[in-house]
């Protein structure tokens, strides 16, 4: 399996899925801690029948390139979203709900209206689950979602401390001088982007997953919210080389794949968890 693995690993398509893997669990597992906290962990499986809706729309307008029309739609939804707080006719949870299932239904409506595919099934499932795509990204993919993921990680780090005090109590740091509002924007942006990005990894359905195991894993096992978020992210990275590397290997949907690895990961997190809280 060694050998076979090092003769994978000399062709440049398995390359470039290993660096799209690693740069998409990275920059979805920092956010992810912040949208646990915030009790928005369900706000990535929205965004991205979101994304999935836009996607119909721009493939039957015949866009060259389609993320034209899904990242603006994304982060204006993701926007929304996050601002549907409790002033909000529509609470969070519900909004997430709606906009959830409205952009899946019209996104398979639409497909199914104007699609010239003689495979439509094979399309959305493949949307929906993830496809071979992550296996065939040309150079030129692999830079943009290189570059994407560097900035998201960027933004994370120096922003930190405000991202930390929005999460926690976005009250009080209103009340010191934080302009939550602006913080809480650059929030949803930034889930959008990695929302987008990662469809092509795991699929629409499957992207809560890199959004929330990491984050939910970490948490068994350390409280601050520093040790929580690099956790998390080592957590993430492991978890998406695993399964693409176990997917290669043994021939298995990549999204799925990954998403087996990271729950396997959250069982034994888990049981560690309980191991030291039952020692102190």
């Amino acid at each position: 399996m060694l050998d076979k693995l090092v003769m994978y690993l000399q062709y440049p398509f398995v390359r470039y899925a290993l660096i799209v893997g690693v740069m998409i669990a990275l920059s979805s597992s920092l956010l992810g801690v912040t949208l646990v906290l915030k009790r928005f962990s369900f706000i990535g499986d929205g965004l991205s029948h979101v994304a999935f809706g836009a996607m119909t729309v721009a493939t039957v307008l015949g866009l060259t390139n389609n993320m034209l029309l899904i990242m603006p739609v994304t982060i204006i939804c993701a926007v929304l979203l996050l601002r549907s707080g409790g002033k909000s006719k529509i609470k969070g949870d519900a909004a997430v709900a709606m906009i959830s299932v409205g952009s899946l239904a019209m996104g398979y409506l639409i497909m199914n209206l104007f699609s010239s595919s003689s495979n439509l099934s094979g399309d959305v499932c493949s949307t929906l689950f993830g496809s071979t795509s992550i296996l065939t990204l040309t150079t030129a993919d692999v830079w943009i979602c290189t570059v994407m993921s560097l900035v998201v990680v960027m933004v994370f780090i120096f922003l930190y401390n405000k991202i930390f005090a929005v999460t926690f109590d976005e009250n009080y740091a209103t009340a010191t001088g934080t302009r939550a509002n602006v913080y809480n924007l650059i929030i949803a942006v930034v889930i959008a982007v990695i929302i987008v990005l990662a469809m092509n990894l795991v699929g629409s359905l499957l992207i809560s997953a890199l959004v929330i195991f990491p984050a939910l894993s970490a948490m068994r096992v350390f409280k601050s919210f520093k040790a929580v978020t690099i956790c998390s992210a080592i957590f993430s990275v492991v978890c998406s080389l695993s399964g693409i590397l176990i997917s290669v290997l043994a021939g298995t949907p990549v999204g799925s794949t990954i998403v087996a690895v990271d729950i396997l990961g959250f069982v034994v997190f888990l049981i560690a968890g309980k191991i030291v809280g039952g020692k102190k």
